[in-house]
């Protein structure tokens, strides 16, 4: 069968493009054929045709090219990779076939368009790379993965070494969009539910020595040295980043100049929070429906720019460790929070500033249009008013931002004085550049625009010189312009009226004068539109030059955004600056929960204290009924230390916070099925992790531990592990519990101390107080609460019975628990067994023997008969047993 020229290009680019889907631009559409066309007819609800109609006929689909963000936003959000090929050639200059190529491949982790990114999220590209067994690397390079994320609509490029059992930890942190994997790597699968897309790429690109090679290429360095890389110790990190430059470099086919740098990212300089831990806390999203609603991220951003908000949001995934540098930020949010009318004009001002980031990351990959360059330019307008409210702060960090904030003075004023205040969105559009600004563009739209009146002057005139009041001129693409006279008056027509077209009922003549006018007129648009397209360029270009300084504006402003957003909202909800330490201590005064004390009427949250730490004591042990605020206060404490470390102010009365390494939570069920982990596995395999990685420094919050099992199991379990904590691990623990039998670990551990949550009881009505209160609880409240929830009365009651025959079996005449803690020394290896048992009489024949006098002989006849006494005890006690 003989394949059409357009056919075959399109098998052309669709071999570049690979397993994308390949939008192919056919003059004012996109098309899209074979099962590309069947797999978008289906994704987008387009209309399936066909080409070629006949014995073979080609699937088709396609849309009006001015609506491919639209169309690309569906096609990312359902999963695909996407190839744009354009037309590279004007159709009036082409000899043949128009050329086309694949301009760009679009991807979940390489967006640029606005229309499809979240103006409040990051989106990230992120590589993993990890050696595969037996290939030659060092026991410490086995352990680890080099990771590496750009944000390609911002040039943000970092890479760093991790644990590899940290790995999901650091995606949950970054929370990209697409991961980058070799081909040949298992380290993530492609068939798992994640939320993010994983793309495998070819192994070689990951190779240390060709991403230093094109790594130094890109940065224009013989090495990496210069920013901070060892690149024999860094080599998976470096592996990483040169998978990362690679992809970007095939999917965006443009330049990558705002990529100015790859920093290193060393682990030990921020908070360490693991992904269970994210995801307890909901720090970014709810766990009952992943909104960001309904988050702390959601109540502490306060942001008048997008900027702001992404950097909150770094801020929030990485908090600080450096004791410095969270005072700095503390020293300007109160500053701020002190002077209204400073945090006033700062917010006022930011509220004019547009996404600079990513306007400057569609400038570098040519995609910025004539409307971006003009918002730069109102940007930098703004910035000599900041500079001006900046002047003169006390605060050491304020002042630095101040003099990092570059005015960037003559390309401001170039980019005002050529760009209108109202630009269009496309280049195609024109009238984009400012009259006054070009003196060629201005004569050529004067040209243009007096068009109208030259022909009704040149009408007029050719009416009076001929007599013929029917005589009008009109134009048409195909002849131009041309007047028209009527046969009824042709005999009237002059010698130099030169006849162009016969009608029906009229002739159409043109004259030189009208020649000369179409050519120098009809043009006059095309010229304009050319010459502002070529103004356009050179502006552009002006910007990209200025990058580097550019990028530093846009870093200054949004983190001045973020300081100012969070002194408003210490402002509004009453936070206090906290006193942070170099040490385990914790003490918080009436604090509250951020999220309830926004969410909630003002003034009904209960607000709570806390000590640990120091003379305090490691373990907070919290017993009481459901419902009661348990869970929500050892939140609280948790989201109150992070914002304290991410620069935030808390909101409390008083507040007195060591610098926490990592913070670990342990809260709430799940479970994970498509690996195999029921809820108590999943609970287990997250506490495991806190025992053998929690330090002294660190801060650990654990709710109902050891639930998903036997209650003597899981009481076992919550006791060994509370021992372990307070003996090996000494973190700034709070525990909380519905086994109250753990209460009574405050008498053999001296860091345990006990606290309930306060319960009003009378009758058979409860009312939950919220206040956290010395001592251990007694009861759970459970059966009440099952009331509450709509449980049949026959069942509460009957759950009644049953809960007086229990305790009256395992408590004693006080209502304490018959159950002791077993002997153990401080610091003794954990006990198999919780509970102690009476001597048994054998024991007493065991410790009376002596070893020295007995043969190996009477040794063997010795055991045979305590043997012989065990079997006949055990058989006593199985026919005692009543049978079921």
């Amino acid at each position: 069968m003989t394949v059409s020229p357009m056919m075959r290009q399109y098998e052309e680019a669709k071999q570049v493009c690979g397993d994308a889907l390949l939008l192919f631009r056919m003059g004012d559409f996109y098309e899209l054929f074979h099962e590309d066309a069947k797999t978008c007819a289906r994704v987008l609800g387009l209309t399936l045709t066909s080409r070629d109609k006949g014995e073979n006929p080609i699937p088709m689909a396609g849309f009006p090219y001015h609506q491919l963000e639209g169309y690309l936003a569906k096609l990312i959000r359902s999963g695909h990779r996407v190839a744009v090929c354009d037309q590279v050639e004007d159709p009036k200059e082409a000899k043949g076939i128009v050329r086309r190529e694949v301009t760009r491949i679009v991807t979940a982790g390489t967006l640029t368009d606005e229309a499809l990114l979240d103006p409040l999220h990051t989106n990230l590209l992120v590589a993993v790379f990890s050696l595969k067994p037996g290939r030659n690397a060092t026991s410490s390079e086995e352990t680890q993965v080099g990771m590496a994320w750009a944000e390609l609509s911002t040039g943000r490029f970092e890479a760093g070494l991790f644990p590899a059992s940290k790995m999901l930890d650091e995606l949950a942190r970054l929370e990209p969009s697409e991961v980058l994997i070799r081909e040949d790597d298992t380290v993530l699968s492609t068939d798992a539910d994640y939320p993010w897309t994983v793309t495998l790429r070819p192994t070689w690109q990951f190779g240390s020595e060709e991403a230093s090679r094109q790594l130094c290429q890109h940065f224009g360095t013989q090495n990496l040295e210069g920013m901070g890389w060892d690149e024999q110790s860094d080599g998976l990190a470096v592996g990483a980043a040169g998978a990362v430059l690679a992809y970007l470099l095939e999917t965006q086919k443009t330049s990558l100049g705002h990529v100015q740098q790859l920093h290193p990212y060393r682990q030990g300089q921020t908070l360490e929070i693991d992904a269970a831990t994210r995801r307890s806390l909901e720090l970014t999203h709810t766990m009952r429906d992943r909104e960001r609603s309904g988050s702390l991220l959601a109540v502490l951003d306060q942001t008048c720019t997008s900027m702001g908000a992404r950097r909150l949001a770094s801020w929030l995934a990485a908090p600080l460790l450096n004791l410095n540098t969270i005072q700095e930020r503390h020293g300007a949010v109160e500053e701020l929070h002190s002077d209204s009318r400073l945090r006033s004009e700062l917010r006022a001002l930011l509220l004019d500033i547009y996404d600079l980031e990513r306007l400057l990351g569609r400038v570098a990959t040519g995609r910025a249009s004539p409307r971006d360059l003009r918002q730069v330019g109102t940007t930098l307008e703004q910035l000599p008013a900041i500079k001006q409210v900046l002047a003169s702060r006390r605060s050491e960090r304020l002042q630095q931002l101040q003099e990092e904030l570059l005015l960037c003075e003559a390309l401001r004023d170039e980019l005002l004085a050529a760009f209108n205040e109202s630009c269009p969105l496309h280049l195609r559009d024109g009238g984009f550049i400012r009259e006054g600004y070009h003196a060629q563009l201005d004569e050529l739209r004067r040209l243009a625009s007096g068009g109208k009146q030259w022909i009704a002057e040149y009408q007029a005139r050719q009416t009076e010189l001929t007599g013929i009041t029917s005589l009008k001129v009109g134009y048409t693409k195909v002849f131009g312009y041309y007047l028209e006279v009527t046969n009824a008056h042709k005999d009237k027509v002059p010698d130099h009226f030169v006849r162009k077209q016969t009608l029906k009922n009229a002739e159409r003549y043109i004259t030189d004068e009208l020649k000369k006018y179409e050519i120098k007129v009809i043009s006059a648009d095309e010229q304009a539109l050319g010459l502002e397209l070529e103004l356009f360029q050179e502006l552009r270009n002006r910007v990209s030059t200025h990058l580097s300084e550019l990028q530093q504006v846009a870093t200054v402003l949004s983190e001045l955004d973020v300081l100012a957003g969070l002194a408003e909202l210490a402002q509004r909800q009453d936070y206090i600056r906290p006193e942070m330490l170099d040490s385990d201590e914790l003490e918080i005064i009436e604090g509250r929960h951020p999220v309830l004390d926004v969410t909630t009427p003002k003034g009904t949250f209960v607000p709570n204290d806390c000590q640990v730490g120091a003379s305090h004591g490691s373990i907070v042990l919290i017993t009481g009924p459901n419902m009661a605020g348990k869970s929500t206060y050892i939140r609280q404490v948790a989201l109150l230390t992070l914002m304290a470390q991410l620069g935030s102010f808390v909101p409390a009365k008083r507040a007195r916070i060591g610098v926490a390494d990592r913070i670990f939570a342990r809260v709430g069920a799940s479970d994970e099925l498509s690996r195999g982990q029921s809820t108590f596995m999943v609970e287990m395999v997250e506490t495991a992790r806190i025992l053998n990685t929690a330090s002294n420094r660190s801060l650990v919050i654990l709710d109902e531990i050891g639930r998903g099992t036997s209650t003597y199991d899981g009481l076992s379990l919550a006791w060994a592990i509370v021992e372990h904590l307070h003996d090996h691990v000494c973190a700034r623990t709070f525990f909380a519990t519905h086994y109250h039998e753990l209460t009574q670990l405050d008498k053999s551990l001296p860091g345990v101390r006990n606290f309930n949550v306060a319960v009003k009881e009378w009758d058979e009505n409860i009312v939950f107080l919220h206040r956290i209160v010395p001592g251990g609880a007694d009861k759970s409240y459970g059966i009440h609460v099952a009331r509450l929830a709509g449980i049949p009365r026959e069942v509460n009651e009957r759950a009644k019975d049953i809960l007086t025959q229990l305790e009256s079996d395992h408590l004693d005449k006080r209502g304490d628990s018959k159950i002791s803690p077993p002997k153990r020394k401080p610091g003794a290896p954990i006990q198999l067994t919780l509970f102690e048992v009476g001597d048994h009489p054998l024991l007493e024949k065991l410790r009376g023997l002596d070893l020295q006098s007995t043969t190996p002989f009477e040794a063997l006849q010795l055991l045979a008969g305590w043997q012989s006494e065990l079997q006949t005890e055990e058989l006593s006690a199985h026919k005692k047993t009543p049978r079921s």
